[in-house]
């Protein structure tokens, strides 16, 4: 896209047409607080403000806008509040709106981790963390399907999808290579003859990032709790479902901070909030590290959907409108996918384990895709909670 197409997603406002911080603010408070239903429900709510009734951009320019958020990295919901309101506010705007956004979801994902925690809340809930841990696997299991759809093309990413899965599964690769070695092949398959002819023509952008994002920084247990956040946050191509994998590598695998029962437990509670699923990031961040873990995991997580737009958004339109680096970013988008597969299995080896929690899942996992409005996934994990515990309690 030229610079000047750049420019049309992004009108200029003359000061006296900008929003006070505090009703920027406000405004987008009040879509934290009724953003449920995951993030196609979050966006057609954003659009339907943003856009139909205060008509901020146009139709067109919003459809453009939403496909450069769709394939960078970050939930896509958070980063167009940031994006609106800095058009409303300028950075100041643009954070307070997204700070406004998350704010609710982070309240109540942190609330609840205390209560997890101090008052075991697992074990009092027992049968409704059942029902529900069960219904997070067909919740992910979903959005896998969806993701699939969108990403998967052709024969050659359907392939690295799978060797991405196999990789993760069965030989324990860490993400960083595996999404590093997806964006080559499918580099190398598109555009094998330009790379044999001029060795190095690839743009060394997106192979930067990945390497810097996924270098270890080994300083204290607050610090690496913020730069595991800040990797998740930097690697969640295609919306707030392909951070689960990362994330899980980090906390689960690799240091050992919670075990594979509560990262499910965390996605579950994530899954009934008012947020971008990613908020469970608060929940992991908390049981590794405290209070002070639960801010610095969710300020590494959402750093980067703050960053982008505000202070990145014409560079990041000029670098999802480059065609020469689009085969790289599929490449990584199919071993996304892959590892979501991945984490996929292993989260239904830990909740689904008998009859009852896989007739669970299965249901979940029918009623998600039969129905899409927007409370479908508030009420089918409630509905999953609830039987779990009329199961516990006929059962025993």
């Amino acid at each position: 896209m030229a610079a000047t197409d750049a420019s049309a997603v992004e009108p200029i406002l003359s000061p006296s047409a900008q929003d006070p911080p505090g009703s920027i603010f406000l405004r987008f408070l009040k879509f934290g607080l009724l953003a449920w239903g995951g993030p196609a429900a979050q966006i057609a709510m954003i659009k339907r403000e943003c856009v139909d009734e205060e008509m901020w951009i146009s139709e067109w320019s919003f459809k453009k806008l939403l496909a450069v958020y769709q394939i960078l990295p970050g939930p896509e919901a958070h980063e167009l509040c940031v994006y609106f309101g800095r058009l409303r506010g300028g950075k100041l705007g643009g954070f307070l709106a997204g700070l406004g956004f998350m704010l609710p979801g982070f309240i109540l994902m942190l609330g609840l981790s205390i209560l997890y925690v101090e008052a075991n809340l697992a074990g009092h809930l027992h049968g409704l963390f059942y029902g529900l841990t069960a219904a997070v696997g067909a919740l992910v299991a979903r959005a896998l399907v969806r993701l699939s759809k969108s990403f998967i093309s052709d024969v050659p990413l359907a392939i690295i999808a799978i060797v991405g899965f196999a990789l993760t599964l069965w030989a324990g690769i860490t993400f960083a290579l595996i999404l590093l070695g997806g964006g080559i092949a499918y580099e190398l398959w598109t555009n094998g003859r330009r790379w044999a002819h001029r060795t190095n023509s690839f743009a060394i952008t997106p192979m930067a990032l990945l390497t810097v994002a996924t270098g270890a920084i080994a300083v204290s247990l607050t610090a690496t709790i913020f730069f595991e956040g800040l990797k998740a946050g930097l690697l969640t191509f295609g919306g707030a479902y392909t951070v689960i994998p990362f994330l899980r590598e980090a906390a689960v695998e690799n240091h050992h901070w919670l075990t594979s029962g509560q990262f499910n437990d965390g996605l579950a509670m994530g899954g009934i909030l008012p947020a971008p699923l990613i908020i469970f990031s608060t929940f992991v961040g908390y049981i590794a590290g405290g209070f002070g873990g639960a801010l610095v995991m969710t300020l590494g997580i959402f750093l980067p959907a703050f960053v982008f737009p505000i202070f990145l958004h014409r560079q990041l339109v000029a670098v999802s409108e480059n065609e020469r680096l689009h085969p790289f970013l599929l490449g990584v988008a199919a071993a996304v996918i892959g590892l979501i597969a991945a984490v996929t299995v292993t989260i239904l080896e830990t909740s689904v384990t008998d009859v009852y929690t896989a007739l669970i899942a299965l249901g979940a996992f029918a009623a998600l895709n039969r129905w899409h409005g927007k409370l479908t996934v508030v009420y089918v994990m409630t509905v999953a909670g609830i039987v779990g515990v009329i199961l516990q309690h006929t059962l025993v």
